[in-house]
Order: C-alpha cells, then sequence, then structure tokens
C-alpha cells in the first residue's frame, strides 16, 4: 500500500478523537508510521497498549503499528506529513504548538471543519499565518463518519490543497481498497462545504425531530445546498467544488446520517429538548454552535441571504422556537429557484 508513494512515511496526527483515531488508524493499515497524539493520557495508553480508543471508537480494534502519545515533539519527531485533526475552536493553538516543532519537510492537512472562532476566518487562512506561505497545505474534506472509517466501510473523501503535490501525497496516503481519496485546489469551497453543512443538518434535524415528513427534509437540503452555493460564488468558492463531496455529498451525509452530533442535536431541539441537554447528552462537541455564528458573519459581509443558515443561529441562541423558525421559512415570499446571476 505505501509504495503509493514510494516508501512508508512518518506521519504525526494530532487529536485523538473519533476521527483523528480513525485516520490514523486508516494510514497504519496503509503501510505508514503513524504517531497520534492526543491530551487524554488514558485514552492515549488504551490506543498505544489495548489498540483501542475506549472513549470515542470502543469495541473497534486499531492497527497494533499504530503507536499514540501524549507527547507533541515525540508525534513529530521527523514527520513527512502532519494531519491535524482537532475540533475548529481548537485549531489555531494547536497549530502554535505545532509551529516550532514541525520538520522542515513536513506539509500540514487538516481533516477539521468549520471556521476560527470570533474571527470567522476560513482555517488555511489561519495556517498560512502561523506556519507561512512556503508550508504546503490541504484540507481533507468529505462525507465521512469516523466509525464507519474505523470498521472499513467503504468511504470517499476529496484533499484541496494550492500545492498540488503535497495534495497529491496527503490523498495516497489515504486512498485504499475501501477509502477513495480524490484530490482539488478549491480550498475556499471546500472549507465552506464543510463547516456550512453542520448548520444545515441541525435544520433537517429539526424538521425530523418535530416529524415533518421526508419532503421537508429533502427540501431543506436543496435549499440548503442552494445557500452553500451563493455564498460560496461570493467569496470566491468553485461551484463544481459544492456540487462534489465537499459540498452535496457531505451536506447529504450530516442532513440524514444519525451518526452526525449536528443532526442529533437539530432532532433533540425538534422533539422540544434544550440545547444544554441535547449538548450534553451528545457529550462531543457539536460545530454547529459555532459554525452557524461564523457562517452569517460571512453572509453578513458579502451581502448574502441565508435564510435556514440565519434561522438556525436564532434558533441556536434562543432567540426563536423551531416552530417559529419554520414558520418564518414558510412565511417567504414565491420567487425563482436560482437567480440567473448564480454560476457567473
Amino acid at each position: 500500500m505505501a509504495d503509493s508513494v514510494s516508501d512508508a512515511l512518518r506521519i504525526g496526527v494530532l487529536g485523538a478523537g473519533s476521527w483523528g483515531t480513525a485516520l490514523a488508524a486508516l494510514m497504519a493499515r496503509h503501510g505508514h508510521r503513524v504517531t497520534l497524539w492526543g491530551r487524554d493520557e488514558a485514552v492515549i495508553g488504551a490506543i498505544d497498549q489495548q489498540h483501542e480508543n475506549p472513549r470515542y471508537l470502543p469495541g473497534i480494534a486499531l492497527p497494533d503499528s499504530l503507536r499514540a502519545t501524549a507527547d507533541l515533539a515525540t508525534a513529530l519527531a521527523d514527520a513527512d506529513l502532519v494531519l491535524v485533526v482537532v475540533p475548529s475552536h481548537a485549531f489555531t493553538e494547536t497549530l502554535r504548538l505545532l509551529a516550532p516543532l514541525r520538520p522542515s519537510q513536513a506539509g500540514v492537512a487538516w481533516a477539521t471543519k468549520g471556521f476560527e472562532p470570533g474571527s470567522g476566518r476560513f482555517l488555511h487562512e489561519v495556517a498560512e499565518e502561523i506556519l507561512g506561505a512556503d508550508v504546503p497545505l490541504a484540507v481533507v474534506t468529505g462525507p465521512s463518519f469516523a466509525k464507519e472509517v474505523a470498521l472499513g466501510l467503504p468511504t470517499a473523501v476529496t484533499v484541496h490543497g494550492h500545492d498540488a503535490a503535497f495534495a497529491q501525497t496527503m490523498a495516497e496516503v489515504l486512498h485504499g481498497p475501501a477509502f477513495r481519496a480524490y484530490t482539488g485546489d478549491d480550498m475556499v469551497g471546500a472549507e465552506l462545504g464543510g463547516a456550512m453543512k453542520n448548520v444545515l443538518a441541525v435544520a433537517t434535524g429539526v424538521s425530523d425531530g418535530m416529524q415533518l415528513g421526508l419532503n421537508a427534509r429533502a427540501g431543506l437540503i436543496t435549499r440548503g445546498l442552494n445557500e452553500m452555493l451563493r455564498l460560496a460564488a461570493a467569496i470566491g468558492g468553485k461551484p463544481e467544488t459544492l456540487m462534489g463531496l465537499a459540498g452535496l455529498g457531505d451536506l447529504v451525509l450530516t442532513c440524514t446520517g444519525d451518526l452526525s452530533r449536528n443532526r442529533r442535536l437539530g432532532l433533540a431541539l425538534g422533539r422540544g429538548q434544550s440545547i444544554q441537554d441535547a449538548v450534553r447528552e451528545i457529550g462531543q462537541v457539536v460545530e454547529s454552535m459555532q459554525a452557524a455564528d461564523e457562517v452569517m458573519r460571512q453572509a453578513e459581509r458579502n451581502g448574502i441571504e441565508l435564510p435556514i443558515s440565519s434561522a438556525v443561529r436564532a434558533v441556536l441562541h434562543g432567540e426563536m422556537t423551531p416552530a417559529a423558525g419554520l414558520q418564518q421559512l414558510l412565511a417567504r415570499e414565491q420567487k425563482p429557484e436560482y437567480p440567473e446571476t448564480l454560476f457567473k
């Protein structure tokens, strides 16, 4: 497997949650020398010694060759590439810790979806500022539940980067018999799709929680894609990126799959549960809580109207009930489905 990129590479994976563990295990199974870094020493010890992540992927065997450590310098020692897989709120801090320890030859990729909290910046903008313009960067995104990847079920993702050679290398270390990795060069569109689908998954979850039917779910997904496309067009993303794995693919998965934390949040809200109780039950970071603010910040900055995303933000802030949000959406005036200027 490792022959596709000449030899086995040394790869440091930062973030030992479900997705970081699943991707680290995938690359280790492909013959690469992978070290996974995390802060929870009990979880790290279980991964390294018992070959299981008991907190995030209980009962799923991890490859014996996968190493894990709570020491960042050890994880990065002699790495050929680094893959960052932490929640978006921890991304900036993680890159600042990484920067002085990064081996000079190592490009940096991330499988984090979201924006920098507060600033609304895309993560590639954060990475360029902290690591410098000369470091090859790439984002790994697409429709992918960690549990299914860890179990070896078929999955397809896309890797976008401005350095084509590095994006290709990152795709090759991921690509395997049950995992397809495509490449592209639209980091703006890829990151927008990966962040915005979390917001829209809350809307479809609310609809399903209120038992509004499959027609309503399909309508929300389709009009949600319209919101993605309009915002992407305003900020320089490519429409084909949003119609592919990074946009439509991830949107469909997250809006319909109950492994999605963001969909589960919406389901709970639609059934009348409080936000606090729903987040506590989910027990992991729910990216839509912060992403809704940043999506609307981008929309307002560019003068784009996003009615579904706006309603989700209002519901998540407790400014509107799910029922009121639905009523607001249904009360909107009739209009053409697509303005003529969308793809121009």
